[in-house]
């Protein structure tokens, strides 16, 4: 069960970011912000070893005591970041990148809206949905 959901812009500011335990959102946004850290090394080495055929799911970025945090980035190089409970061992790989794809899936909708300007928050009811249906899941 993700804690945690955020959407980085290109220029790594935030889009969208919605956690769970709301009492601690400074931490997930602490959290979200040094992740980028280990995104950008991540996407500057794949970039270095392969031209265009880059893997969008960059995977476990880092462990922290109480969490993991997982990577993705677009071909637009807007950034997605999970962070998970430690707690949760049954989450497995091929689930989180299930859970990008849906995000993924659905950023793209919001950003087809004609009303949507990129670079704006990200206000969409659709994609809260969707946010709100992957923080409910237990693995």
């Amino acid at each position: 069960m993700a804690v945690c959901i955020a959407v980085i812009a290109k220029e790594n500011y935030p889009l969208y970011i919605r956690n769970v335990p709301t009492q601690n959102e400074l931490k997930f946004h602490y959290t979200v912000h040094t992740s980028l850290d280990v995104v950008e090394e991540k996407i500057s080495a794949v970039g270095k070893s392969l031209a265009d055929q880059r893997e969008l799911y960059l995977g476990l970025l880092y462990p922290t005591e109480d969490y993991k945090v997982y990577g993705y980035v677009t071909n637009s190089k807007v950034k997605f970041v999970i962070v998970v409970d430690s707690s949760n061992t049954s989450l497995r790989d091929n689930e989180i990148r299930s859970m990008f794809r849906k995000l993924h899936n659905s950023f793209t909708d919001v950003m087809c809206n004609p009303f949507h300007n990129p670079g704006d928050q990200i206000q969409s009811k659709a994609f809260d949905g969707i946010v709100s249906g992957m923080m409910m899941q237990t693995g």
